[in-house]
């Protein structure tokens, strides 16, 4: 440890002193590494896709979450997902990890159609060097694009083409992406709470029922949730409230 303390001090000394004093020579048997950075120009091309690609997934990686968030059915399903919890009012069972978990590995089977189709159509091809990036890029927007233009509403679209002064599209293929995400985003927050409000019904039934019956019988100090919760988790279990919130939310993808 002493000598590697007198290197280092020999080592700062020489850097701060300058090139003015000759240099010191570092303590036999303990060699100080040199360490360089070069950037030189790339003799073959493969070097350079190979960076290329290496930079692609660097950045896809960075936004992946933004685009399964935002260009899947993530939300729907999370969204639905937690009103169910809540109409249940059972804190937080299931766990947060839990509902995102399922809601994740559901979206993979929704949108798994969609990515497979990429996959065939523009990544393969783009790896076997038959098309150029830019193809690349636009053939596999395409399945995604029309996911997204299938859920989407016409009004939530109009309203983002019209405050991004874009002319009238006359097709499909004349909205922009970066039009159809927020549109796509803002339909699915819709859907998502329209089918937590039915979801809710049969739950706010069941406290107002409770609410009642306990108000009749005089208990007004009773909280009328620990009577409702356990009729509540029963009637869920019951009707496999799991199955059908699942069955219902993979048939709402169009």
């Amino acid at each position: 440890m002493r000598r590697v303390a007198v290197c280092m001090l020999i080592v700062t000394v020489a850097v701060l002193v300058g090139t003015g004093r000759p240099a010191v020579a570092a303590p036999e048997g303990f060699p100080i590494p040199k360490i360089s950075i070069d950037v030189d120009s790339a003799e073959k091309p493969e070097e350079v896709s190979g960076a290329l690609r290496l930079l692609m997934v660097l950045t896809v990686l960075s936004i992946a979450p933004g685009i399964i968030i935002l260009m899947t059915s993530f939300t729907r399903i999370v969204v639905v997902l937690s009103f169910v919890r809540n109409a249940l009012a059972t804190q937080q069972m299931p766990p947060n990890q839990v509902l995102v978990g399922l809601a994740l590995f559901l979206t993979f089977f929704v949108m798994a159609p969609v990515w497979t189709q990429v996959n065939q159509t523009a990544l393969q091809p783009y790896l076997a060097g038959e098309i150029t990036q830019d193809l690349a890029m636009e053939t596999g927007m395409r399945p995604v694009r029309e996911f997204m233009l299938r859920q989407t509403r016409e009004k939530d679209l109009a309203l983002f083409v019209g405050m991004s002064g874009l002319p009238r599209p006359e097709t499909p293929n004349d909205v922009p992406t970066y039009v159809v995400v927020p549109a796509f985003c803002l339909s699915e927050l819709k859907t998502a709470f329209q089918i937590g409000f039915l979801v809710f019904i049969p739950f706010l039934v069941i406290d107002m029922v409770v609410a009642s019956t306990l108000m009749s019988m005089g208990m007004l100090m009773l909280p009328p949730m620990m009577i409702s919760l356990p009729f509540k988790i029963l009637l869920f279990v019951l009707v496999d409230g799991w199955n059908l919130i699942t069955r219902s939310l993979l048939l709402s993808f169009k």
